[in-house]
């Protein structure tokens, strides 16, 4: 990577040919780091990784900061490492820290023009005019040409989920980067996948309500993952909670980790924060 033309060492000689003069042409990020940062060097493998990755669609500009302090000082550096972003010849954005891959992709993102992008913005365009064949052909292609980019892979796996392609939006979500999955939208979305992929293979509700009438703990935990399945969010935590308060040992706690799952699942819906309380009043 030493010399690729995606990555270059500045200092103050280049540093107006390189980023103020380049970033016409493309968004260039200056990376000012130190060897005695320990954070600077678990940082930079991961932005070099994407700058070749990217093949020039940012220039990645690497700045030292002992041995360039006039720099440093220009651009109001004063923790490491400082990454900022150039686009004709100005700095219009900044990250500070060793940040996860995932929130850095999420930050240049904001910056270049992606084929992929407008491949994305067709399908969602399709999806609102109710063409869903359309916009999983076009989802399927921005995917293909950007592998594994969040916001391509969440709105394909909501889009095979929604057309019984269950399976499949699983797989794609769970080959996501892991702080990429953590995500509130993908998390979310795993949780559902999950209920409903559990729920197919167990008795109707009929049969599990009169099991868990007899309080069979197993039966209300298929019951509360039927329910979730159908969509009755209430109805489902009150067998979760039911189960909490039975038998906080039963299958590791499995009552409150579903529950916290319901949770991600849900979102912002009020009913979280009715149940979270309804909860945390029975642990404490």
């Amino acid at each position: 990577m030493a010399d690729s033309p995606y990555i270059i060492d500045v200092t103050a000689e280049n540093f107006s040919e390189v980023v103020l003069t380049g970033s016409a042409k493309q968004p260039v990020m200056v990376d000012f780091w130190a060897d005695w940062c320990q954070p600077c060097q678990t940082l930079m493998p991961v932005l070099s990784k994407m700058a070749e990755q990217g093949q020039g669609q940012f220039i990645l500009a690497k700045v030292n900061s002992d041995q360039n302090q006039d720099l440093a000082t220009q651009f109001g550096v004063r923790s490491l490492p400082t990454v900022k972003l150039f686009k004709n010849g100005e700095p219009v954005d900044e990250f500070l820290g060793a940040l996860p891959e995932s929130q850095i992709q999420a930050f240049i993102d904001q910056h270049i023009d992606r084929e992929s992008d407008s491949i994305h913005a067709r399908a969602m365009q399709a999806l609102q005019e109710n063409d869903q064949k359309t916009a999983l052909t076009l989802l399927q292609e921005a995917n293909s040409i950007d592998p594994g980019r969040s916001k391509i892979v969440v709105d394909l796996a909501k889009l095979l989920a929604a057309t019984d392609n269950s399976d499949e939006a699983l797989s794609l979500l769970n080959s996501l980067p892991r702080e990429a999955r953590e995500s509130t939208d993908v998390a979310a979305l795993l949780a559902r996948l999950e209920f409903a992929g559990n729920a197919e293979s167990l008795p109707d509700i009929g049969t599990l309500m009169a099991d868990a009438a007899n309080g069979n703990l197993d039966a209300k935990l298929q019951l509360s993952n039927k329910l979730i399945a159908e969509g009755d969010y209430k109805a489902a935590m009150n067998q979760l909670l039911e189960i909490m308060q039975k038998d906080r040992k039963f299958k590791d706690d499995i009552g409150r980790t579903t529950l916290l799952k319901v949770f991600d699942m849900l979102g912002a819906d009020p009913l979280v924060d009715q149940y979270r309380r309804k909860m945390f009043n029975f642990l404490y």
